[in-house]
């Protein structure tokens, strides 16, 4: 291979490093596959930080040592986050998406790459103290939102399935009420997916009185694994109590009403208080 231009190394080396956030490269790595002295490569790795932190984009952490390295951090700067949150309550509001029963059709913007992967840094920089060994969900609307939040982690998603699959092997079993309908449902996570002791965070799309994520909770105890955290794209404002304490909501959806066709949709209050303390 001919030697490279700087921009080309900065290039290479920023693609590397976003596809495999939170995973460390050593510097040799990148001497051997640029062809570049550690010197240039420091160089290089400079101002890709610098641009990342300036964007508020996140930042790389070098690590010292003979066991160092650098490693990418995602993260997504307050106004960036709120700005995005926005854009989707926009859409979020449109009457037509209204559904019978009160419900908002969101599956387009779930299941869209670039929202999902974008709301994934957002939770990965809300949850950015935490060091979760799984990111956890349950099927099916859930599950981008999580894969991307594991994404941003670097670590595995495992998901609760509604039934048990003989394909899984053998699995453990829960009931659960839900808060909103108070009826019974099931919910099954097989053994081999999460070794004991983990550590998990909870990712869901919607949350009204919280019964599936204490539902994941209880069934996480199975596996006496630590929940630090729970996360969810939108939480409704009723009811105020919900049946799980210390969870983070993106949006608050305050009202659905099918007869006016009016959504009243906002980022969190605790979102905004953040983005405003900066």
């Amino acid at each position: 291979m001919e030697k490279m231009r700087r921009s080309e190394r900065i290039a290479a080396i920023t693609k590397t490093l976003l596809e495999r956030p939170r995973q460390l490269f050593s510097l040799n790595h990148f001497t051997e596959l640029l062809l570049s002295a550690k010197s240039n490569i420091s160089e290089d790795l400079g101002i890709i930080d610098e641009t990342l932190k300036s964007l508020g984009l996140g930042q790389l952490e070098t690590i010292s040592g003979a066991a160092g390295g650098v490693k990418y951090v995602p993260g997504l700067r307050g106004e960036l986050s709120l700005e995005f949150l926005n854009q989707l309550c926009g859409k979020l509001t449109n009457p037509e998406r209204i559904l019978p029963g009160g419900f908002i059709y969101m599956n387009d913007l779930i299941f869209d790459p670039y929202i999902s992967s974008k709301l994934g840094e957002v939770f990965a920089t809300r949850f950015s103290q935490l060091t979760p060994d799984y990111i956890i969900t349950v099927e099916t609307k859930g599950i981008p939102l999580a894969l991307m939040t594991a994404h941003s982690f670097s670590v595995p998603l495992v998901i609760i399935r509604d039934n048990s699959n003989v394909s899984e092997g053998s699995s453990v079993s829960i009931n659960y009420v839900s808060g909103s309908t108070r009826q019974i449902h099931t919910m099954s996570l097989s053994r081999r997916a999460l070794p004991e002791h983990a550590k998990v965070l909870i990712i869901d799309d919607f949350m009204k009185a919280g019964g599936t994520a204490r539902g994941m909770m209880d069934l996480m105890a199975e596996f006496n694994a630590q929940v630090l955290g729970i996360g969810v794209f939108i939480g409704t404002v009723e009811p105020r109590t919900k049946l799980v304490d210390n969870y983070v909501s993106l949006l608050e959806l305050e009202r659905v009403d099918g007869l006016t066709r009016e959504v009243i949709i906002r980022p969190s209050q605790t979102l905004r208080l953040k983005t405003k303390e900066v």
